[in-house]
C-alpha cells in the first residue's frame, strides 16, 4: 500500500479547505444565480438538493456549510482571501447571515444550530430567506423545487449504499452517463456543479497545494466522507 505523503501546504491553501470553501462559494453563487427564477428559500433548497442527492453528497453544500459555522467559514475565508492573487475567496452573503446572527455551528451537546437550514429533530425543516428575514417550512416549497430539478438519473444510489460498496466506481460511472442523457434542471446543475469541483481539486495540484490528484480525492474521500473524489473521469 503507497504510503501517503501529506503535502507541504501554508494555513491559506490546505487541502480541505482549500476545495471546501470554493465549493461553498460556488454554491453560493448558483443560488444568487437561480434567485431570478424562485424566491432565496426555493433556491437554498435546489442547490442543497443538487449538491447532496443528485452529486450523491453525505450533505448539500448549505447543510455542510451549517455544520462547520457560518462563521467558521467566513473565517477561514478571510484567511485565506489574502494569500490569492487571481480570486476572491469571499461571501458578501455570508457576511450579511452574521450580521443578523444567522450562524449555523454546533450546540455544546452536539445537535444542529439553525443556519442556512432550520433543522427540527436533526432533520431539515425550513430553509432561510433573505428577503423575509424568516424560515420558510420545507413543506411550503418541497412540491415546486422538486418539479424544477426532476427526477434523479437512472441508477441513482443514496450515498449510505454507496460509499463503501466495492464496486461504486462503476455505479458512479454509469449513474454520470445518465445524468448526462437527463435532460433536467437538476441534473445539469449537478453535472456544471461536479465539472467546477473537478476545476478546484485539479487548481490545488496545478498550484502545487497537493502533490497529486489522488492527494486532493483521498482528503474528501477521508476527510470530508465523499463516495468519489473531484478529481475523476465521471463526466470527461
Amino acid at each position: 500500500m503507497r504510503k501517503i505523503e501529506v503535502p507541504a501546504y501554508d494555513v491559506a491553501g490546505f487541502i480541505g479547505n482549500g476545495h471546501f470553501m470554493r465549493d461553498a462559494l460556488f454554491g453560493i453563487n448558483m443560488l444568487e444565480r437561480l434567485k431570478s427564477e424562485m424566491s432565496f428559500a426555493e433556491a437554498a433548497y435546489c442547490v442543497n438538493k443538487v449538491t447532496q442527492d443528485f452529486m450523491i453528497r453525505p450533505m448539500g453544500i448549505f447543510q455542510l456549510i451549517d455544520y462547520v459555522g457560518i462563521d467558521v467559514c467566513q473565517f477561514i475565508m478571510k484567511v485565506m482571501n489574502p494569500y490569492v492573487s487571481d480570486e476572491t475567496i469571499h461571501s458578501p452573503l455570508l457576511d450579511s447571515l452574521m450580521e443578523i446572527q444567522v450562524k449555523g455551528g454546533q450546540n455544546h451537546y452536539g445537535s444542529q444550530k439553525d443556519g442556512f437550514i432550520k433543522y427540527e429533530k436533526g432533520r431539515i425543516a425550513a430553509y432561510w430567506d433573505m428577503d423575509k428575514k424568516a424560515y420558510v417550512s420545507v413543506d411550503e416549497i418541497a412540491e415546486k423545487c422538486d418539479a424544477y430539478l426532476g427526477e434523479l438519473p437512472k441508477g441513482h444510489t443514496p450515498w449510505k449504499a454507496i460509499v463503501r460498496n466495492k464496486a461504486k466506481n462503476d455505479i458512479l460511472q454509469a449513474y454520470f452517463n445518465a445524468m448526462k442523457e437527463t435532460n433536467n434542471n437538476g441534473s445539469k446543475l449537478a453535472l456544471e456543479y461536479t465539472k467546477k469541483s473537478k476545476d478546484i481539486g485539479q487548481g490545488l495540484v496545478d498550484n502545487k497545494v497537493a502533490y497529486t490528484a489522488d492527494d486532493v480525492n483521498t482528503v474528501l474521500l477521508t476527510g470530508f466522507f465523499h463516495a468519489y473524489g473531484p478529481i475523476n473521469d465521471f463526466i470527461n
